[in-house]
């Protein structure tokens, strides 16, 4: 199975006024500057595109080679009874600096998840700056 994952801009949370603009019928109360939010998720998500089956998480840290196996983690957890006749995933991400392939703390992080979920890992790098069309 192939999944691919990546990670977004960061999102603030507050009232916020978002330039003025309204999805609903009566505007919300909003500071008129933003400057102050209350917090700043990062999204992280993970696409199985061949399922069509997107989950997203959030993280209040930064994206760190642990935040990343963490939520990989939480999907697989959330996920294996899907796939018990799984024995490799392959796994699609660009040369993001927290999950490059020369980073220490994100090859031992994925080796313990293989280990843990006793999967074959396979990662994918993509090139830099390559369009992934139809990928996170």
């Amino acid at each position: 199975m192939t999944i691919s994952i990546d990670s977004k801009a960061r999102v603030k949370i507050g009232d916020l006024s978002r330039r003025g603009k309204s999805r609903g019928l009566e505007p919300l109360k909003a500071n008129d500057h933003d400057h102050k939010w209350s917090e700043t998720l990062i999204p992280f998500g993970i696409l199985n595109k061949a399922e069509e089956q997107l989950s997203i998480y959030f993280g209040k840290s930064s994206e760190t080679s642990d935040f990343i196996v963490d939520c990989l983690s939480k999907w697989w957890k959330n996920n294996q009874n899907n796939y018990l006749e799984l024995s490799e995933l392959v796994i699609n991400l660009d040369n993001g600096i927290s999950h490059r392939s020369n980073r220490t703390q994100f090859i031992k992080r994925i080796v313990s998840f293989s280990r843990q979920s006793q999967l074959r890992i396979r990662l994918i790098y993509y090139p830099p700056y390559h369009m992934r069309s139809g990928i996170l």
